[in-house]
């Protein structure tokens, strides 16, 4: 692992310029292909950066593409500190910082810091014995007497989270994959080490950071059993459904107390820099909670995300509103990350069914949440989830479990971009995954023709969230549901806009709040209430008015 880095170009300070932020998540190896390898790179993401800042999000989001095996696909690192060959260089990552930045868009880069690849030079140190510089670094730990493993803890990827290593003779602890060792936070040389991999990137240009599975980072120091959690408490937000995963409450496998010493060292390193970070919670239980437990305050994350919004089922009026209000109740001193999709979960626009009416009011509603947003490539052009085929798979986690859970791959097919070949413009060769065909007619070219396809549409969503300050910064008051209509007030010193949402294919009728407003939002299909402040929402409509 390589230290060293050289200065680049920033924006201009402004510490707080992740508050409200719309952030455009990219996934490298499925943007743009530079090479004609079939795989997209960071020379890529430079090529299709102005199409990004034209869409006026504030930062990107690029998730891992540092050295790795791949076999979790960048998730799994064997250098924190060094690009993998298949993206390019980090000659390519400063163009990257460069380009954007020169666009004015923020860079975020997710960094994987709960484990390790088993390929990383610092895990093959420290599995060679039990007393090595190196050999408290992962989390390892004796047998029971019978030889099965320390205690109960699952693997989010099926089976126990633990693997016997004939070397150490002894097991180590993986969340994930086998082949994912978990780091040993209790080990203060692993804290630092990591504390060094974000001052790097962070001395290279780097604006701030995605963390995965945030919650993952510290174990229980005593490795005690989890309980069973009870069949009426279960959901599949975080596991699918026929994953154990399930079936125990996590108390000690991960969401430790001593992590908030950990997430103040790490503020305290980007601080300088006027870094932001988000935080992926991954629990489906507390994740609310625990979303407020780590953006508490000045010194601890500035956003987290859960996994309320990327649950399977449709989110009703009534679900926003209980969701909204639990944040405020756990999370007042805090800030949320919103997201529909990601590269983890079903494309939203398959997952809850949207019609195009559907598409448009639920971007235009994510624009206007307290909170900050996250975008996923795609997302703007109503992609919907890509049926890939099983000899295609490439997701372990879509093979362990097919045929009833088909994997993370439907969501990250390539980006299409215009619908000349079969590969969409993303490659001039087979792409690591198949271009769905179904999404060539939804191509970054087709829609920029078209002045009324959604690309635009989520364009002027983005352009009116930043026109207003109490949508982008301000607070909410007034949540509310009435029969399918989520409605509520945004506020802050200078604004007041009321929001109302039909989340139904049913025409709505209710009453404006007291008081003088003015309707606003129209190129967004907002509905004019009429003279006496009646107001008819029709299928999947929207109403924004301003406080006079």
């Amino acid at each position: 692992m390589t230290l060293s880095a050289i200065p680049a170009q920033t924006l201009a300070p402004n510490g707080d310029w992740w508050r409200g932020a719309v952030i455009y998540q990219i996934y490298p190896r499925s943007f743009q292909d530079s090479n004609s390898d079939g795989i997209g790179d960071l020379r890529g993401i430079v090529q299709r950066l102005p199409y990004i800042a034209s869409l006026g999000v504030d930062a990107i989001w690029i998730s891992p593409f540092f050295m790795s095996p791949m076999k979790d696909f960048g998730y799994d690192v064997s250098d924190y500190c060094d690009v993998d060959p298949m993206f390019g260089n980090l000659a390519d990552f400063d163009a990257v910082v460069e380009t954007a930045h020169r666009l004015d868009v923020r860079v975020m880069i997710d960094l994987v810091l709960s484990h390790t690849s088993d390929q990383h030079p610092w895990f093959e140190t420290s599995r060679e014995s039990r007393d090595n510089e190196k050999a408290n670094w992962y989390v390892w730990s004796d047998p029971k007497p019978d030889g099965t493993p320390p205690n109960n803890w699952l693997s989010i990827f099926g089976g126990s989270a633990w693997h016997w290593d004939a070397r150490r003779e002894q097991y180590y602890l993986h969340n994930f994959l086998v082949a994912q060792p978990d780091l040993n936070f209790h080990e203060p040389a692993v804290q630092e080490a990591l504390l060094d991999v974000a001052r790097f990137w962070l001395n290279r240009g780097c604006d701030g950071f995605r963390l995965d599975t945030i919650n993952f980072y510290i174990h229980d120091a005593q490795l005690r059993d989890n309980p069973p959690l009870p069949p009426e408490k279960r959901n599949a937000t975080i596991a699918p459904s026929v994953n154990p995963y399930n079936h125990q409450e996590h108390l000690y496998s991960k969401n430790q107390p001593e992590n908030l010493v950990f997430l103040r060292k790490l503020r305290a390193v980007m601080e300088p820099f006027g870094a932001a970070a988000v935080g992926e919670v991954g629990d489906a239980q507390r994740g609310l909670e625990i979303m407020g437990q780590y953006t508490a305050g000045d010194d601890l994350m500035q956003m987290c995300y859960a996994f309320e919004f990327l649950a399977k089922d449709q989110p009703t009026a009534d679900r926003f509103v209980s969701v909204l209000k639990q944040v405020d109740e756990v999370a007042a001193d805090g800030w949320a990350c919103w997201a529909f999709s990601n590269h983890d979960v079903m494309r939203h626009a398959t997952r809850w069914d949207l019609p195009p009416g559907a598409q448009r009011m639920y971007a235009t509603l994510i624009l206007c949440l307290r909170g900050s947003v996250c975008l996923y490539q795609g997302e703007e052009l109503g992609l919907p989830e890509a049926d890939v085929a099983f000899e295609d798979l490439q997701d372990p986690y879509g093979i362990e479990f097919w045929p009833e859970f088909k994997g993370r791959d439907g969501c990250r097919t390539p980006m299409v971009w215009e619908p000349s070949n079969q590969n969409g413009g993303f490659s001039m060769s087979r792409p690591w995954l198949p271009v769905a065909t179904e999404h060539l007619n939804l191509s970054v070219a087709l829609q920029e023709d078209d002045p009324g396809a959604l690309l635009h549409h989520y364009r002027k969503a983005i352009a009116f969230r930043h026109a207003h300050s109490a949508l982008s910064r301000g607070d909410h008051a007034d949540l509310a549901a009435t029969g399918d209509v989520l409605h509520f007030k945004r506020i802050d010193r200078a604004e007041t806009i009321f929001c109302a949402f039909n989340l139904s294919d049913t025409p709505s009728d209710f009453d404006l709040p007291e008081g003088d407003w003015e309707p606003i939002g129209s190129e967004l299909g907002s509905a004019i209430a009429s003279a006496d402040g009646r107001l008819h929402l029709g299928p999947w409509q929207i109403c924004l008015a301003q406080k006079i």
